[in-house]
């Protein structure tokens, strides 16, 4: 008889993450690169929550509610303390959400998923600039941002160019 492999849960995966990340000395700190890490996992959990558990729809909820968990933790972060909120961070739960909304399209059975990417993002967009594109003044991933002006380049003078 074979042994039945354990579905996976991602909500109990990010409080997990979360449980061991957090520091107890003040200022209480939260380490963002385990939130990061996190959010890289999520499109990976979307389909291993969906094909894992004896039932899809069950799996699509442990995953939704892992994703909400660590955008709802972003935005508490940033209405604590908007500085203490990295880019990096907000740049990787954009690139989730956009991850998870092209696996939800791609994999047959996981459409529905696309209404908690669209939930999730919505929280998200709350978070940034007035332009919607950058968060304090810096662009945020977005596979759908309007051209973007070449970084400008620093000019160096040669003391050999000054000389002829």
């Amino acid at each position: 008889m074979q042994a039945e492999i354990p579905f996976t849960d991602f909500s109990r995966f990010v409080l997990d993450a979360i449980k061991s990340s957090t520091s107890t000395a003040p200022p209480n700190k939260l380490d963002q690169e385990v939130l990061r890490v996190s959010l890289e996992l999520a499109s990976s959990f979307l389909v291993t929550d969906t094909s894992t558990n004896p039932d899809p729809h069950a799996g699509s909820h442990t995953w939704y509610t892992g994703l909400s968990q660590l955008v709802d933790i972003l935005v508490a972060i940033h209405a604590r303390d908007p500085e203490e909120l990295e880019l990096d961070t907000i740049n990787a739960a954009s690139k989730a959400c956009s991850e998870c909304w092209t696996v939800a399209g791609t994999w047959r059975g996981l459409e529905e998923c696309r209404d908690g990417v669209r939930k999730v993002g919505a929280k998200l967009k709350k978070l940034l600039d007035e332009d919607g594109y950058t968060y304090r003044g810096e662009y945020v991933y977005s596979p759908l941002a309007p051209t973007r002006p070449p970084p400008r380049l620093v000019t160096v003078v040669a003391a050999d160019a000054e000389e002829a």
